[in-house]
């Protein structure tokens, strides 16, 4: 289940979010910086009108068939794209791809709440939560080279197509939705009559911390490529080579993090760390950046490391805050939020960009995850666990969301 839930995250991530790596071909093709990087956002989009509904649907009819049919039509709108002239057309098709590809970023997070124990979680939510840099990876490695030497947009979006489409073959072949422990559905309710977890602020305090975490993310997965070629003289393949190697390491901090959390028995406490390091990082690319040094590149792949760190702990907190009944449609409301940031992110900071060049732009951008560690509710999480506990301890070593196969 972990790993085809990886395998169809994956593959919405390389289109959702690799698509940067088109940059260098669509303006090949006469668009500008600002109108590549509003194409850029496409997906995106898309993927904010649809979470909530996807989220809901997987709550209602379960995580198999909202993910088979989402990658599905993900995949033929990006064969689509593959087809159609003209930035409108483009936009068009990549927005409806969008939109559909939101069923694999609701439901595959429903699919680790159900089938992992509470001291588990944070570790395969770090796996899965994997699939974001994984699929960037990829993209980086594939894109410029499927686009280069005047091919075009139509080969990578060919490529990406198809591998929504056998990532839907594989959900359909392999998944099978966790059954709910009875004990929780006694507590909990149906999905339409259990009590809103929204009722304190937590959720939304989870919620707007990663929405601000999220800009210095996209803003290194979208203009590192750009730095590198435009600010470096970097070859758009060499470029496109070395952040592929920093997103496979982005990854693996992601998988350590997740297992750190488990460890120390919190999702806040590492994630507030992980902002403050975030911050750290952009202020000191922000000054090598303008300064033309040279130790821009290497502060540029740290902060794509540190930058994604956080992703699977926000993702693990709010399924376990939300519980199973409103699982999908807090983790809906989570990407929501997130990706309102990510579709902003590119064409806001490509006009940045333009006007206060790479170490400005980087320079305003350390705002957020400061302003990220101050919001995370980690003495929350600490008055929540103190609370709990000894009812747990009275009725049962573990939580009753525990007792899923």
């Amino acid at each position: 289940m972990l790993l085809t839930g990886l395998v169809a995250l994956t593959a919405g991530c390389a289109f959702q979010y690799g698509l940067a790596y088109l940059i260098p071909a669509l303006r090949q093709q006469g668009f500008s910086l600002e109108l590549a990087s509003t194409l850029v956002a496409c997906p995106t989009i898309g993927l904010l009108a649809t979470l909530i509904a996807w989220g809901a649907a997987a709550d209602r009819w379960g995580e198999r068939v909202v993910l088979a049919s989402g990658l599905a039509l993900a995949g033929a709108a990006l064969l689509a794209a593959a087809a159609v002239h003209g930035a409108v057309a483009l936009g068009i098709c990549l927005v409806v791809g969008g939109a559909a590809g939101g069923s694999v970023f609701a439901a595959s997070g429903r699919l680790i709440l159900g089938w992992f124990a509470r001291h588990e979680r944070g570790f395969a939510m770090g796996i899965r939560q994997s699939a974001q840099p994984l699929g960037v990876a990829l993209a980086a490695a594939t894109l410029p080279a499927l686009g280069d030497g005047g091919k075009g947009t139509t080969p990578p979006l060919v490529f990406l197509g198809g591998f929504c489409l056998l990532a839907a073959v594989l959900v359909v072949a392999l998944v099978r939705d966790p059954a709910r422990p009875q004990a929780a559905s006694a507590a909990e309710g149906s999905p339409g009559r259990a009590a809103s977890p929204y009722r304190q602020p937590v959720l939304w305090r989870i919620h707007a911390a990663s929405a601000l975490l999220i800009v210095p993310q996209f803003t290194v997965a979208t203009f590192a490529l750009v730095y590198l070629v435009d600010g470096r003289g970097w070859t758009a393949l060499a470029a496109g080579r070395l952040l592929a190697v920093a997103q496979v390491g982005g990854a693996a901090t992601r998988l350590a993090v997740g297992y750190w959390s488990d460890r120390v028995g919190s999702r806040m406490r590492p994630m507030r760390l992980l902002a403050a390091g975030t911050a750290a990082g952009m202020a000191a690319l922000a000054v090598a950046a303008a300064a033309g040094a040279a130790a821009a590149v290497p502060l540029l792949i740290a902060c794509a490391l540190v930058a994604v760190s956080t992703n699977g702990l926000a993702f693990t907190a709010v399924a376990e805050y939300a519980g199973s009944a409103w699982a999908g449609r807090a983790l809906g409301v989570q990407n929501t939020g997130q990706n309102a940031f990510a579709a902003a992110t590119p064409p806001v900071l490509a006009l940045a960009i333009g006007a206060l060049g790479f170490g400005g732009s980087f320079a305003v951008v350390v705002a957020f995850p400061v302003a990220a560690a101050i919001i995370v509710p980690a003495a929350a999480e600490a008055r929540r666990a103190s609370e709990i506990a000894p009812a747990v301890g009275r009725r049962d070593p573990r939580p009753a969301a525990e007792t899923a196969p």
